[in-house]
């Protein structure tokens, strides 16, 4: 919530401009550490300026450079990135077959430098720009105040939104973190291995399919679809184990609802609520996910030792579900009346 505090009062692309600085710094850290303790420190300093420089600041530079089509910006943001671990694990491999592991830590510290640093400043002068004639813009856009929920309701549909990605966070995290055991556990042996590979594939054409198709949907509504798939990706698995084809439906469809939850992570508390605070909120979210993401992985763990696999994954569906019906709330509040289809003016 800090840095989207930052994000809102400085400028996202002033915050990346300085997080791409830190995560230099902090790289450079890592190569030079001299020992394990002080390799920690760096890499704690590492995720401190991720935050400052991934998914949540650049979603909020969007918002403030003004695109009139944000939503469909952070889509083709969150389609590009889905590459990165593609992209960047092969290449990390095949650096490290020619570099040490200090250096390679060093070339990315320069990347961070030489190719971010500028791209990020860029960022800053245009959210400037967009700044100085954001008073003539609200002068001339359509009054949206009178269609906004009243507090109370703003408060509910916003803690409703937190639960839902608080959800959606420790269901992905704790099967992500445990999938190749887990299908090994089910019977499905080494080809959890090979199922698990299409993870990442599932998650690239969710966000494509989103993007040709997806321009009209509201974006409470994806949430109910992103939070749907990942809880009938689950009951796929339980109810098919260990049959392979089944196997293949769930890492389908659950990465089919990662993919999506990624994109409506950024534009769902922006069709919601508007730019305004639009940073705050968005590290908001963040951190509900983030946080119930941490502790999952344990809590699934302490779980398959008291219990079945099949019982802790039971559980994990009754979580994801509660997911669903979060976002199904917040469809359900918006129709009762007051909050506001930001989609007619920004998808």
């Amino acid at each position: 919530p800090t840095a989207g505090r930052w994000a809102d009062r400085f400028g996202a692309g002033r915050i990346m401009t300085v997080g791409s600085v830190a995560a230099a710094v902090a790289l450079a850290l890592c190569a030079v550490a001299p020992d394990r303790v002080s390799f920690v420190v760096a890499l704690l300093a590492m995720e401190l300026a991720s935050s400052f420089v991934l998914y949540s600041a650049a979603f909020v530079a969007i918002v403030q450079i003004g695109v009139p089509r944000p939503q469909r910006s952070i889509t083709h943001l969150t389609l590009i990135a889905g590459f990165a671990s593609t992209l960047f694990w092969p290449l990390t491999s095949a650096l490290h077959a020619h570099l040490t592991w200090r250096e390679v830590y060093l070339l990315f510290a320069a990347l961070n430098l030489g190719l971010c640093l500028p791209i990020h400043a860029w960022l800053m002068r245009l959210s400037r720009r967009h700044a100085a004639v954001m008073p003539q813009e609200r002068g001339s856009a359509p009054d949206e105040a009178g269609t906004r929920l009243d507090a109370r309701r703003g408060r509910t549909a916003f803690l409703l939104m937190l639960a839902g990605f608080a959800t959606e966070g420790f269901v992905l995290s704790a099967i992500l973190i445990h999938m190749v055991p887990l299908t090994a556990a089910l019977g499905l042996g080494t080809a959890g291995l090979f199922v698990s590979t299409l993870f990442g594939p599932a998650q690239v054409a969710s966000r494509l399919i989103n993007m040709l198709f997806g321009g009209r949907l509201q974006q409470t509504h994806l949430a109910v679809i992103a939070a749907s798939l990942i809880t009938a990706g689950l009951c796929a698995l339980l109810l098919t184990t260990p049959w392979l084809p089944g196997a293949f439906l769930f890492v389908l469809l659950f990465g089919l609802g990662s993919g999506l939850t990624s994109i409506v992570g950024g534009t769902l508390p922006l069709e919601l609520f508007g730019r305004e605070g639009y940073g705050a909120r968005l590290g908001w979210a963040s951190a509900a996910r983030q946080f119930t993401s941490a502790f999952a992985p344990f809590a699934l763990a302490f779980m398959m030792a008291r219990t079945s696999v099949a019982n802790s994954l039971w559980v994990l569906v009754v979580v994801a579900a509660s997911g669903v019906i979060a976002f199904l709330a917040i469809v359900l509040l918006r129709r009762r009346g007051g909050l506001p289809a930001f989609v007619t003016h920004l998808a």
